[in-house]
């Protein structure tokens, strides 16, 4: 058993791996989290830089939310009772968004350069 894992331990060494690694430049990553629960954004508001991700994570109890961009839907996703969606930012500025079943529920995202 301990030469398979001195074994295993080499080939993961030999390609790269690491248990730990970080990637803090992924653009798979998200810059901001969203939390969608309590019939709310949390946190309501986010600011960004241009070309950073946002995500939100779906989790209220089984009642579904969407996040739909007000002024022409430049982000949309499904309505999801659990789950997430992510959003690059391309371009700065203000972005206001609700949830199409509960337009109570409002968030901004703000890009900046």
């Amino acid at each position: 058993m301990k030469k398979f894992l001195v074994l295993t331990a080499t080939v993961a060494a030999l390609l790269g791996f690491t248990a730990c690694s970080s990637d803090s430049g992924s653009s798979d990553a998200p810059t901001a989290t969203v939390r969608v629960e309590n019939m709310s954004y949390s946190p309501a508001s986010v600011t960004v830089k241009k070309g950073d991700t946002v995500e939100w994570i779906f989790d209220d109890n089984g009642l579904p939310h969407d996040v739909v961009e007000s002024s022409d839907e430049t982000f949309k996703s499904e309505l999801l009772t659990e789950g997430s969606y992510s959003y690059t930012f391309e371009e700065a500025g203000t972005f206001d968004y609700h949830c199409t079943p509960h337009p109570m529920m409002l968030g901004t995202v703000i890009v900046e350069e």
